[in-house]
């Protein structure tokens, strides 16, 4: 069948709802609401087809079951009394969805005494198989074939031995109540390959989310630990203009010409990242090479140039040993180091350590001392450094900062270098 999406993300049989019984509907609008669910389901128009089919098969039996009654040894009074409760019973089979427990009991002890009310009984038994736990379905035709013997001894049946007659109710009830756990089974695997099919979409939709968010969280990284770099190098030179206006000439021009070249490297950052975004993945592999531990000459360069003092300790005997992903790792922590220190540290001398070995891991310290007299208070401070933490993580590394005694700042990073990758 033809499956749309509901409220609250449910999913319920479109169009023809009257094709199915009420007590399905009933389940698969549990998930519209209280005002839905609390609702007493109605009936729907297979619902009238069939408690009228059911109510004329009911009234039919009873009516074949009167007319083969033994009229010559039975007394008038009970034979009405059987007939009026055999039409009570037809009548009460059109309640048997909004009682089925109820009236199956009721109609027990009916059984000693009305032999037209069987036809009834049969299809109240089936309903009560259907809507209710097999325990009770039991208990119910249990008690219903124990009446039996002693209806069939007060009543004999002339065409059927006696025997015979309760062999063939004890197999009529037993076809009944195999049907009806039947079509009872087939609901409850109907309404759970719908719950089934409803967790499997909200787990799908819960995987998309995380995975955006996650895609988001990388994105964020990425553009801050790029970017901060070009930006802080920008905003030191051009506080560096403002200061000194009456700067050399050379000097300026050197200045002019890093802000024109960080402006450029943030703009190429950037548009590698926007095309990232927008690449397939067979264009993956293309664009602008990504940093490697190699690089990290180049970065303390150009964070010479830009005025600060960087000690770059590089103990790695063959950076090109590194694993890319590892390299790249590293390099964008000594970046964002270096940008933290540049703006929270000041013209004070940094120092980045770079040690490891295969097997060993790779370790990435980065010291800068105290900063000299009052720095102001950098708006969005911490971003960078939960980045890095979540960056080492997303490596399988670790992260820790903080200060230091004499007042400094310490950046720490430990990245695995799997021994295999040197072989």
């Amino acid at each position: 069948m033809k499956t749309v999406k509901q409220d609250r993300g449910t999913r319920a049989f479109e169009g023809p709802r009257w094709l199915l019984p009420s007590a399905v509907v009933a389940e698969l609008d549990q998930d519209g609401g209280p005002a839905r669910a609390g609702r007493r389901p109605r009936r729907t128009v297979r619902d009238w087809l069939v408690d009228f089919t059911a109510f004329f098969v009911a009234v039919l039996m009873g009516l074949l079951i009167v007319d083969d009654l033994p009229k010559e040894h039975l007394p008038h009074s009970v034979a009405v009394i059987d007939q009026v409760v055999g039409a009570l019973c037809c009548a009460a089979v059109w309640l048997r969805r909004r009682w089925p427990l109820a009236i199956a009991v009721a109609m027990i002890p009916v059984g000693l005494v009305s032999a037209s009310a069987g036809g009834a009984g049969l299809i109240v038994l089936f309903t009560l198989v259907v809507h209710r736990p097999p325990r009770q379905s039991v208990a119910v035709c249990v008690a219903s074939l124990a009446v039996m013997p002693v209806f069939y001894w007060l009543r004999p049946d002339p065409t059927l031995p006696y025997l015979g007659s309760l062999l063939l109710v004890l197999v009529l009830s037993a076809c009944v109540v195999g049907w009806g756990l039947f079509v009872r089974s087939k609901r409850q695997l109907m309404l759970s390959l719908r719950d089934r099919a409803h967790r499997a979409e909200t787990e799908a939709r819960l995987r998309a989310e995380q995975a955006q968010r996650l895609a988001r969280e990388a994105i964020a990284r990425e553009m801050h630990d790029v970017l901060a770099h070009r930006l802080t190098l920008l905003s030191v030179h051009a506080g560096a203009l403002e200061f000194r206006p009456d700067a050399p000439q050379e000097e300026i021009a050197r200045a002019a010409g890093v802000i024109r070249e960080s402006a450029h490297e943030a703009l190429q950052d950037l548009r590698e990242i926007i095309g990232v975004l927008r690449a397939s993945d067979a264009d993956d592999k293309e664009g602008r090479p990504q940093p490697t531990l190699g690089g990290l000459e180049s970065l303390a360069a150009e964070s010479r140039e830009a005025g600060a003092k960087v000690v770059l300790d590089q103990r790695v005997s063959d950076p090109a040993a590194v694993p890319a992903s590892v390299g790249r790792t590293a390099y964008r922590i000594a970046q964002e180091a270096l940008t933290n220190a540049r703006k929270h540290a000041p013209g004070a001398e940094v120092s980045v350590t770079v040690t490891g070995a295969p097997g060993d891991g790779l370790t990435v310290t980065v010291v800068n001392p105290a900063p000299e007299g009052d720095v102001p208070h950098v708006p969005g401070s911490g971003q960078g450094l939960i980045g890095l933490t979540e960056r080492a993580a997303l490596a399988g590394g670790t992260l820790a900062h903080g200060p230091l005694a004499d007042g400094g700042f310490e950046v720490r990073a430990w990245l695995p270098w799997p021994a295999e990758s040197a072989r």
